[in-house]
Formats: C-alpha cells, structure tokens, sequence
C-alpha cells in the first residue's frame, strides 16, 4: 500500500479527534468545502468527516495519477458518477409553516449593560408580539437575564409572554438562561405555546458547553479562582432532550456551535418516531463582530441540513439569519448586522437518513475505526514488504 493511501486516512483520524479531544472543536473540517459540490451527495450516508475523508482519498488519488494514468481515469469517474447521481431522498415532506426569525443586533459590548436592556426588552417584546408567523424564534440569549433578574428589570415580562403565545395556533422558541446562582443555572430555550392546564412549558438546555466560556474543564478551577477571572459555569442540559411539538411538527432547538457535532444531535434520530422533522438553530456569535465566523457558521448548519435532510432555522443575533431547506440551500435569510424579522416558510420532514440512522447508534466509531483498520494493514504490509526483502 502506498504511503498516501496511509496519510488520507490520517487525515481522517485527526479531523476525528479534532471531534472528540477537550470537548472537540471541528469547525470547518475539511468536508464542509463540500457542500456545494458533487461529494454533498454523500452527506446523508457519510457525513461531513466522511466526505472530508473521501474527499483526500481523491486528492491522494490524483496525485498518483501522475505516475499511474489509470489511477486519474478512475478518479474522474468517481466524480462523474457523483455528479451524475445527485443527492438521493431518504425524507418525506410533511406540511409548510410560516415562520418569523428575529434578528436583534444588540452590540455584544451593550448586551448585559443594564441601562441598555429596556430599550432591548422593549423591542423583543414588541417585535414578538408583532411577528405574522405562527412560530416565532428569538436568539441564544435574546431575553440575557436569569428569571428572577428579569423580574426586577421587567416585572411580569415572561408572564405577558406566555399569556400572548397562549393563544391557539401561536408557538414561540426564545432564547434565555433559566435557573439561579444558588442551584445553577443553564444556556436555555423556552417554548410557549398553547399547553394543557398545569403542564410547564418546554425548556430546552445547551448540552455542549464552550470550555471557559460556559463552564470551567476539570483540574483547572484553581486556576481561575486564582485568577479571579469571572467565567460562566452552566449546568449542562440532556443528551437527547425531547422537540417542540408544534403545528404537528417537532422542532429540535440547538444553541451556537451546537449544531457543530453531526454525531450529538444524530443522537435524537435513534426513534423515528420522535425524531425531529426541523432544526432551529439560535446563536448569538456576536462576540466575533464583523467577520468571516458568520458564513463559516453558516456552512455548518448547511452541512446538518443535508446530512439529515431536516430544515434548518436559524435566528441570531447579527447573523446569519436564515431559513435553510432539507437539500442544504438557504431560502430566505436577512442581512447581517441589521435588526429585522425574516418572514418565511419552513416545511418539516420525516424519514431517516443513513447517516442519522448508524450515527444515532454508533457515533462516529464507524469512520474510527474503518480508518484505524487501514492504518494498521497499511503498516503492517510495509513492515512485511521490508522483512521479505532483507
């Protein structure tokens, strides 16, 4: 086997354990350069590491071509079948439903600025109460004040919230941190809507936390109280937590970067039954500013819309604000670093993909472990190539 028949599954291993390493950091792994070409059509069988892993088997391939002509011919064919085939249906399309996705541009600097968060609770208030579309998402942290804060702020705040999402046939997703200093509290999304009497209303808590941004990693609190650097530390939410139910569909909230790890929220597609038929992504990566970050982000969800065939919603806070559907393509979206409301439809999906279906069940281990496998043969041909000659 040659050498870089061992280097392309290399690759993979390491984007891997870009994955899972210190709570894993795979943003922008090779794969989502794919998501406008021909290897998209492998989304919903290998995920964006497979992709990412085929995609340097190509490149490895090519590059042998120079010394073996076949080798290019083969390649080429590859991609022409890919091309050719296009991305294969594993989802069945359930109703449309129109939606509103508020966009709050509050400048990170003013977000927790107590003389600013009037006006801010002001406008959310105003704005969800106005929203035309049955569900209405606010971002990560749209509400940035625990309960018991807002209540000082805003009283009765939440209180006229949830009477006005009360109503029959109106549903809102919002973004804010639930609990309190003394028993913790978490990144959080509420769900209002229309509920039998007695029942609590939805929560949906961030499960995949920012090292030192939202919680502290073993072994190094010492440090930070040495410090005194005053860093979050968030109580972490379930690893399958159930949808909102709404309109018939269930809609899977995720936080941020969340929508990162392809493998967590394939965890919630292990019952077709509950599986979720629409993702809604709410970020706030204001913290960024003005850069590249926001279409990186953007590419991601992309990525997730097509490995599961689910639409992705996504409101934020500056951006990207938009309203992908279950092939990957943004349909409607808002411009960046405006305040606004992208009106728009998103329509729900059943059916599992192969990819959701091995990677609810085995995680990434496939990939793992089908990579691993090569490695080792690889050497232990080489290994075996050099005894016969000596």
């Amino acid at each position: 086997m040659r050498p870089s028949a061992v280097m392309e599954y290399c690759w993979l291993l390491a984007e891997l354990a870009r994955t899972w390493l210190f709570t894993g950091f795979p943003w922008l792994v090779s794969g989502y350069a794919h998501v406008d070409s021909p290897l998209a059509a492998l989304a919903p069988w290998l995920g964006v590491l497979g992709i990412g892993g085929l995609a340097s088997a190509f490149a490895a391939l090519l590059s042998h071509a120079l010394r073996a002509p076949h080798a290019s011919a083969l390649a080429l064919a590859l991609l022409a079948v890919l091309a050719w085939t296009g991305p294969t249906s594993h989802s069945r399309a359930g109703a449309t439903l129109n939606v509103s996705l508020l966009q709050s541009n509050v400048p990170q600097d003013e977000k927790f600025v107590i003389e600013q968060l009037p006006t801010t609770l002001a406008w959310l208030a105003d704005t969800l109460r106005a929203a035309r579309g049955p569900l209405v998402v606010a971002p990560e942290t749209a509400i940035p004040l625990l309960p018991s804060q807002l209540n000082d702020v805003a009283p009765g705040y939440l209180e006229a919230l949830s009477e006005h999402f009360g109503q029959r046939g109106r549903a809102g997703l919002i973004g804010i941190p639930l609990g309190d200093y003394d028993r913790g509290y978490s990144n959080s999304v509420i769900g209002l809507t229309q509920a039998a009497a007695g029942a609590q209303p939805y929560r949906y808590d961030k499960q995949h936390l920012v090292p030192f941004g939202e919680f502290i990693p073993a072994g190094f609190r010492w440090f930070t109280e040495l410090m005194n650097i005053p860093l979050g530390d968030f109580m972490r939410g379930s690893h399958n937590p159930p949808s909102f139910a709404f309109a018939g569909e269930r809609w899977a909230p995720n936080i941020c970067y969340e929508d990162l790890y392809g493998d967590e929220l394939a965890l919630r597609f292990r019952d077709e039954a509950t599986a979720p038929t629409a993702f809604v992504n709410l970020s706030n990566i204001a913290w960024f500013g003005d850069t590249i970050a926001l279409d990186q982000h953007l590419h991601i969800s992309r990525m997730r819309a097509l490995e599961f065939q689910r639409p992705m919603l996504r409101a934020t806070n500056t951006g990207a604000t938009v309203i992908i559907d279950h092939r990957g393509h943004v349909t409607q979206s808002l411009k960046p670093y405006t305040r606004g409301v992208l009106q728009g439809g998103a329509q729900g999906r059943e059916g599992l993909t192969p990819f959701a279906w091995w990677a609810s069940r085995f995680s990434l281990w496939p990939l793992a472990l089908f990579a691993a496998l090569v490695v080792v043969c690889a050497v232990l041909l080489k290994r075996r190539a050099a005894a016969a000659v000596v």
